[in-house]
């Protein structure tokens, strides 16, 4: 699961760097729980958790079903 979880990160990932941010996966849990950094202008940005659960949780959840949440930490 982590795998796809990283792939799907690669995609997402030059939106990202295109605003100044980025997103480090911390870890992919057994009970289905993502969690990830977000870094660069992306973790102090007002807007960073429509960020987190609109696109990058949407995204993850639709391509890895296994997926339950993305939190940010």
């Amino acid at each position: 699961m982590e795998e796809k979880v990283i792939a799907v990160l690669e995609k997402i990932r030059p939106q990202l760097l295109a605003d100044g941010g980025d997103v480090e996966l911390v870890s992919v849990g057994q009970d289905g729980v993502v969690k990830v950094k977000l870094t660069g202008a992306c973790g102090c940005c007002p807007m960073s958790q429509m960020t987190l659960k609109s696109g990058i949780e949407r995204l993850i959840k639709k391509e890895v079903p296994e997926v339950k949440e993305v939190v940010s930490v």
